[in-house]
């Protein structure tokens, strides 16, 4: 499953996954989007608010990214209720590559509830 380049609005069992910041201030890229339109709550930088699912990017290199990516791979596992919409996370204002960021997620890509971007699988 791929998830669209462009999200406006979510079916009720969808969650938008977005790259934050662990401060939880979400002022831009699609982390705004997740603030403004899903639910994201402000000062919360790690896991699930609103329609969201949020994952620490500005912390440091890929490897600070990980363990919260391996966190979101099981909480994933055990909500198989639910779709994950996953954005290019680390892609933009964190400054990773699709190539650096991509191997992360090796096991959400046999999970039926996770759209990986184009790509990344």
């Amino acid at each position: 499953m791929i998830t669209p380049e462009f999200i406006t609005q979510l079916e009720p069992n969808e969650i938008f996954v977005f790259g934050s910041n662990l401060a939880g201030f979400h002022g831009g890229g699609a982390a705004r989007i997740a603030y403004e339109q899903f639910g994201a709550e402000w000062g919360v930088g790690v896991g699930r608010t609103g329609q969201c699912y949020a994952i620490p990017t500005m912390q440091g290199g890929v490897e600070t990214i990980k363990p919260y990516v391996d966190e979101f791979i099981l909480y994933a596992r055990l909500h198989p209720e639910l779709t994950f919409l996953v954005t290019r996370i680390g892609c933009g204002i964190a400054g990773f590559t699709d190539e650096q960021i991509a191997p992360l997620f090796t096991a959400a890509r046999d999970l039926q509830n996770v759209a990986l971007p184009e790509g990344w699988r």
